[in-house]
C-alpha cells in the first residue's frame, strides 16, 4: 500500500496534464450539472494515468454511506450507494488521506467480483476535500497488474479530486440557491395574491360607493333606482368570486410559532451551511412586540440581503443585527465582500426590490458599499406599518384604470401589479361619466385611460377630471403613436402616452413618470408640439447602442463595459440623444426607446 517513487517525466507529458487541467478549469466557471462535470474530470484522470477504469464517489457522512457518481469500466453501476465502511472509498475515509493497494482483492468489503479482471489490479484512491471534510473520492484502477501507483500519480489525481471537489461545491451552492430563490418567489406571489384580494376588494368598494351614491340621488328626485342598485349588487358578487379564487391560489397562511430573531437566526444558519460564510447575529436594544405585517417585511428583506450575500458577494463573513428602537425595528446587514458602486444603480443585486419593500411600509434603506471592501444595508422600518394607519406618507401611488373592456383593464391592473411595486389600482371604471364620478371620492395620483373612449374626446376628460382634482395626472393607452389626437390631448394635459401593446415595464415607467410629474411623449409628438425633436435615424450607431442600454436600466458605468468605453464618453452621448430626441431626461429616454 505505497507510493512507488516517480519516474521521470517528459515536457511532452507535463503539457498534456498542463491542458487538461486548464481546460477542466474553464469547464468548472458557471456549469452547475454535477454529472456530465464529474464524467469529464474522471475520464481525463483516468486518461492521464494510463489506465482506463474508475470510479468517483459522493460521501454523505448523517447517512454512513457513499453514492457512485460516475464509474467507467467498473463493475459497480453509478448511482448505487454502500456502506461508508466498504469499497476503497471506505478505505480513504478511514486513512483521511489517499490509499493504495498494489491487489485489489485486499480491499476491505470490496465490490469487484473475483471473476472480474479488475479484482488483481493495482487500485489507488484519493479524497475529494472541501474545507476540512472529506466529501467524496476519486478512485482508479491500473491497467495490468504489475502497474505500481506512483507519487507523481497521487499527486496528479489530488488536482483532479480538486477540481471535482469544486463541480460538487458549485453544484450544491447552485441547488440551494435555487431552492432558495423559489422559496422567496413563493412567498412573494402569496403576498402579491393578498394585495391582489385588497385591491380587489377596494376597487370593488369604491364602485359600490358611486352606484349607491347615483341611487341615493335618482330617490331623492323620485326617479328608478333598481338599475344602480342592481350594478352594486353585481360588483359586490364579482368581487367575493374574485376573492374565492384568490384565497384558493393562496393556499394555508404558515403560524409564526418562532420569534423574529429566532427567525433571522435561521437565514443566518442557512447562509453559513451554504456558502461556509463565518455568521454572526447582533440583538440590540429592548425587544418589544412587533406587527405581523412588519416581522414578515423583515424576514423577507434579510432573506433577500442574504442570498445577495451568497450570490454575489464572495464575502468569508457576514454579521447581521436586529436593532429595536421605541419607534421600531432596524435591520444592517454588513459584509466583507468585493461590493459595488453604490453611486450606480446595479440591477441583479435585488436592491431596488429590497428597497420597494421597505418604502411599501413606510421603512428607509441605506445602502454603503465601496468596492472589494464590502456592503452595509440598513433597512429602519416603523412598529406600524404606515399603510395599515393610512399614512399620509405611504409611498404606493393610488391608480385609477378606464377602459371599455373588463378585459382589458384586468391586464392593465395585472400588469401595474407586475411592473411597479409602489402601485396600487384602487378602482377600475369602463364608463367615462361614472369613473369621474368615483374619481372624485377615491383621488387617485395617476389615471391610466384609454384614448378611444366612448362618448367623451381626451381634452373633454382631461377638462372635467381637472375640475374635479387638479392634481391628478393622466396616462393614455393609444393604438398608434401617429394619432392626431395625441397632440390634443397632450395640449389638454395629458403626461404620458403608451401604446396597448407595451410591456408592464413600459407601462409602469409611464406611470410612474407622470406621477413625478414628467412626461412620457413620443419624439413624432414632441416634434407636432415644437419641441427639439430629430428623426431618430439622425442618432449614430453608437448613440443608438447607448440609447437601448439607457432603456435597459443600466447605468453610464455599466453601459461603459458593455460597450468597452469611458463613462465620461457615456455621459456625452447621453446628453446629445436627450437633445436629438427632445427627451427630458432618462425616463422618458428608455420609454421613447421602447417603441423602437
Amino acid at each position: 500500500m505505497t507510493l512507488t517513487p516517480d519516474a521521470p517525466g517528459t515536457d511532452t507529458t507535463r503539457s498534456e496534464e498542463l491542458a487538461i487541467l486548464s481546460s477542466l478549469a474553464a469547464d468548472l466557471a458557471g456549469q452547475f450539472r454535477l454529472e456530465p462535470l464529474l464524467t469529464r474530470i474522471l475520464t481525463n484522470a483516468v486518461q492521464l494515468l494510463g489506465c482506463d477504469s474508475g470510479s468517483l464517489c459522493t460521501i454523505d457522512e448523517l447517512a454512513h454511506t457513499y453514492r457512485k457518481e460516475v464509474d467507467l469500466g467498473v463493475g459497480c453501476h453509478a448511482g448505487s450507494v454502500f456502506p461508508l465502511d466498504e469499497g476503497v472509498t471506505g478505505a480513504v475515509v478511514r486513512a483521511g488521506g489517499t490509499v493504495v493497494f498494489d491487489d485489489y482483492s485486499a480491499v476491505p468489503g470490496g465490490h469487484v467480483d473475483a471473476t472480474d479482471d479488475r479484482y488483481r489490479m493495482p487500485v489507488i484512491g484519493v479524497p475529494i476535500r472541501l474545507d476540512a471534510h472529506v466529501i467524496g473520492a476519486c478512485i482508479v484502477f491500473a491497467d495490468r497488474e504489475e502497474r505500481r501507483f506512483t507519487r507523481a500519480d497521487a499527486e496528479l489525481l489530488e488536482l483532479f479530486a480538486t477540481h471535482a471537489s469544486v463541480a460538487i461545491a458549485n453544484s450544491r451552492l447552485h441547488t440551494l440557491l435555487g431552492e432558495r430563490r423559489q422559496a422567496i418567489a413563493v412567498a412573494a406571489e402569496r403576498e402579491r395574491t393578498v394585495r391582489d384580494v385588497h385591491d380587489s376588494v377596494a376597487r370593488t368598494m369604491a364602485e359600490v360607493v358611486v352606484h349607491l351614491d347615483a341611487a341615493a340621488r335618482k330617490a331623492e328626485q323620485g326617479d328608478d333606482t333598481h338599475d344602480d342598485i342592481v350594478k352594486a349588487r353585481e360588483a359586490v358578487r364579482q368581487s367575493l368570486a374574485e376573492t374565492e379564487r384568490s384565497a384558493d391560489r393562496l393556499g394555508p397562511d404558515t403560524p409564526d410559532v418562532i420569534s423574529l430573531e429566532e427567525a433571522v437566526g435561521h437565514e443566518l444558519d442557512w447562509v453559513a451551511t451554504t456558502a461556509g460564510v463565518r455568521t454572526q447575529l447582533v440583538v440590540v436594544g429592548e425587544r418589544r412586540p412587533v406587527q405581523r405585517e412588519v416581522s414578515r417585511e423583515v424576514l423577507r428583506i434579510v432573506q433577500e440581503a442574504l442570498t445577495n450575500v451568497v450570490a454575489h458577494a464572495r464575502a468569508t463573513s457576514v454579521r447581521l443585527g436586529l436593532v429595536h428602537s421605541p419607534d421600531g425595528v432596524g435591520v444592517i446587514v454588513e459584509d466583507d465582500g468585493v461590493g459595488f458602486d453604490a453611486t450606480s444603480r446595479v440591477t441583479g443585486w435585488g436592491l431596488s426590490g429590497l428597497s420597494a419593500r421597505a418604502r411599501q411600509i413606510g421603512g428607509t434603506v441605506q445602502i454603503d458599499s465601496t468596492p472589494e471592501w464590502g456592503t452595509r444595508i440598513r433597512v429602519d422600518l416603523p412598529r406600524l406599518p404606515a399603510r395599515a394607519a393610512d399614512d399620509a406618507t405611504t409611498p404606493r401611488l393610488r391608480v385609477v384604470v378606464l377602459h371599455e373592456h373588463a378585459l382589458v383593464r384586468a391586464g392593465v391592473v395585472r400588469l401595474l401589479g407586475r411592473a411597479e411595486p409602489g402601485l396600487r389600482v384602487v378602482a377600475e371604471f369602463s364608463d367615462a361619466a361614472i369613473a369621474l364620478e368615483g374619481i372624485a371620492v377615491v383621488r387617485p395620483d395617476v389615471v391610466v385611460a384609454d384614448l378611444d373612449l366612448p362618448g367623451v374626446s381626451a381634452p373633454e376628460l382631461m377638462h372635467r377630471l381637472a375640475a374635479l382634482d387638479p392634481e391628478a395626472r393622466v396616462v393614455f393607452l393609444v393604438s398608434s403613436r401617429d394619432d392626431a389626437r395625441i397632440s390634443e390631448a397632450a395640449l389638454a394635459g395629458a403626461r404620458g402616452f403608451v401604446e396597448r401593446g407595451a410591456d408592464a415595464v413600459s407601462l409602469g415607467r409611464a406611470v410612474m413618470a407622470a406621477a413625478d410629474g414628467d412626461a412620457v411623449l413620443s419624439g413624432d409628438l414632441i416634434s407636432r408640439l415644437g419641441a427639439p425633436a430629430e428623426d431618430r435615424d439622425a442618432l449614430t450607431a453608437r448613440e443608438r447602442q447607448v440609447r437601448d442600454l439607457v432603456a435597459r436600466g443600466l447605468p453610464d458605468k455599466l453601459i461603459a463595459i458593455e460597450l468597452g468605453i469611458s463613462p465620461k464618453t457615456v455621459e456625452k452621448h447621453v446628453g446629445t440623444i436627450l437633445r436629438k430626441t427632445g427627451a427630458h431626461n432618462r425616463t422618458e429616454l428608455a420609454a421613447l426607446a421602447g417603441g423602437h
